[in-house]
């Protein structure tokens, strides 16, 4: 039997967050997901919203929801690195845990690239993931990114373990064409 999804990416709206909390059954998974960004477990809604009115702006960053028709099935966060405004840093992502393995992750991660590129103007897209995340490094490596090396490897203090983080990218498409005469200098 095969499934047809109707995948839409929007803005995140307050409402999402009862959903969206809801997939967090353990502080590790928790973590794994936001790192030191909420300060306990468990994240509830409104601790999510206050998150956002915070630290989501609709300009530098933004946060959106995906939907399957109606029913919220991903999150993930876009945010202008501070560094180069070319450059979109994802965060925070996240799928329907009952839903897993039917390929969200990969379309939420996808869909988003595709919006940093296409309607933000990016020319590259980077994350940071925890090493002891097999699955999610999966899925950004099926979505097109790849590791880079840094010169000094991200950690965070998690649970009374140090969690590493890998860095990735995925820059945007080039296309080779022919020089046209007018391109080239006199």
């Amino acid at each position: 039997m095969t499934t047809t999804m109707n995948l839409t990416l929007r803005p995140y709206q307050l409402a999402d967050a009862v959903i969206i909390t809801s997939w967090l059954k353990s502080e590790y998974l928790m973590r794994q997901w936001c790192a030191d960004r909420y300060e306990h477990y468990p994240v509830t809604p409104e601790d999510m919203n206050s998150y956002h009115e915070r630290y989501i702006d609709g300009q530098r960053s933004r946060a959106l929801t995906m939907t399957d028709v109606d029913e919220v099935v991903g999150y993930i966060t876009l945010r202008t690195s501070a560094d180069d405004t070319t450059e979109q840093r994802l965060g925070f992502v996240i799928v329907d845990d009952s839903k897993r393995g039917i390929g969200l992750g990969k379309a939420l991660v996808s869909m988003a690239v595709k919006y940093a590129f296409e309607t933000l103007g990016a020319t590259k897209v980077s994350l940071g993931v925890f090493e002891n995340n097999p699955s999610a490094i999966h899925c950004y490596e099926v979505a097109g990114f790849h590791r880079v090396s840094r010169q000094d490897t991200e950690s965070y203090p998690c649970l009374g373990e140090t969690w590493n983080c890998i860095e990735m990218e995925r820059c945007a498409d080039a296309i080779i064409r022919e020089i046209k005469s007018y391109e080239i200098p006199s």
